[in-house]
């Protein structure tokens, strides 16, 4: 990994979850998945994650193959850009050890930095077979780790997993996107008790919790030595929308740190208002199954996307959920970015 791309992973970055443009009949709508890229460089976000979460894990599907084909369009419309400033590229890998060490060939193929290794759909695997695994998907490529919600796929996994893992020498982060504040102190717990524990850089993924964990200082000794860590940066599904707007809020709560000199109570008050508008685009009342939907019906009223399709057929919007989504944007009309996307829209039609 380049080490300017390694500074600004460890200094804290902004990296969206990248969503997946399609056309009605389910093909790629390459047009608008490398305009969504360039509207993401335009907002002056530090990364991309791509063939996430967000990106629709059914990528993967035989029936599509869409993992490499992805992957490549959006990092062929990121090097076009020429950015002059490091920017970070992050591979999602998933799947057994075999398909995994496959993806992370192909990451590794396009030129992206890290990959995030998702545990999601291995229940059957013990928490030493995840271990093997990914030290050997380690030796291929920079590991970011990912501890992933049960709700959308993932598993509850142990402190003595996640204090193994901090020991894997080439994982550079972990993702905490587990949704539960007990959860994610146990991997906060696990780095600050690990030997690596100044190598790793803890991003949240926690899109129900995004300004506390950017503002909390974890202070856990471990046997008499001080470790105070911190969430550096955010790596996020609910990034991908608003995100002028965020990558403003993030500048701010990372100065506002820097210079000790941050309004407690007022970004306090703001984690409410994006907890409420997350709650609403990740359809937080249907168990988040409309969560991809939402950002989908976010990003083509704002002419971003053509429309809401997604590959499974039970990806879709939940009843009452576009009420929802209209309630939060007419309430929280200072955290979106319309006016931002009109202008990069006039500027960059298709």
């Amino acid at each position: 990994m380049q080490h300017r791309v390694k500074c600004k992973l460890h200094d804290g970055a902004f990296i969206p979850a990248h969503p997946l443009a399609l056309n009605k009949d389910l093909t790629i709508d390459e047009a608008t998945l490398r305009r969504l890229t360039r509207y993401y460089i335009a907002c002056g976000v530090n990364g991309l994650a791509v063939g996430v979460h967000t990106t629709q894990f059914e990528i993967r599907d035989p029936e599509f193959n869409y993992l490499e084909p992805v992957l490549k369009i959006v990092a062929d419309e990121i090097d076009k850009q020429n950015i002059q400033k490091p920017f970070i590229k992050v591979a999602g890998v998933c799947g057994e050890t075999k398909i995994a060490i496959e993806e992370a060939k192909i990451a590794q193929k396009y030129g992206y930095h890290l990959a995030l290794l998702s545990m999601g759909g291995l229940n059957h695997l013990s928490e030493t077979e995840l271990l093997e695994r990914a030290r050997q998907v380690a030796e291929i490529i920079p590991l970011f780790g990912f501890y992933l919600q049960p709700a959308v796929g993932g598993r509850v996994l142990s402190y003595n997993f996640w204090r193994q893992f901090c020991e894997i020498e080439n994982v550079q982060a972990i993702k905490v996107a587990a949704f539960n504040r007990y959860q994610t102190l146990d991997v906060v717990r696990a780095v600050c008790h690990s030997s690596r524990c100044k190598d790793i850089a803890l991003y949240t993924g926690n899109d129900d919790n995004i300004i506390n964990d950017l503002i909390t200082p974890y202070s856990l000794s471990h046997n008499g030595i001080p470790c105070e860590k911190r969430f550096v940066g955010g790596l996020l599904g609910h990034y991908s929308v608003w995100t002028r707007k965020s990558v403003e809020l993030f500048i701010k709560i990372k100065k506002g740190i820097k210079e000790e000199n941050l309004n407690f109570a007022e970004i306090l008050k703001t984690g409410i208002e994006v907890t409420d508008m997350n709650s609403a685009i990740f359809d937080v009342a249907h168990s988040f199954k409309g969560s991809i939907a939402g950002i989908h019906e976010v990003l083509k009223r704002q002419g971003l996307m053509k429309g809401i399709w997604c590959l499974s057929p039970k990806e879709k919007l939940s009843e009452g959920q576009d009420w929802e989504i209209t309630r939060v944007l007419e309430k929280y009309t200072h955290l979106t970015d319309n006016d931002f996307v009109k202008d990069f829209l006039e500027k960059d039609s298709l």
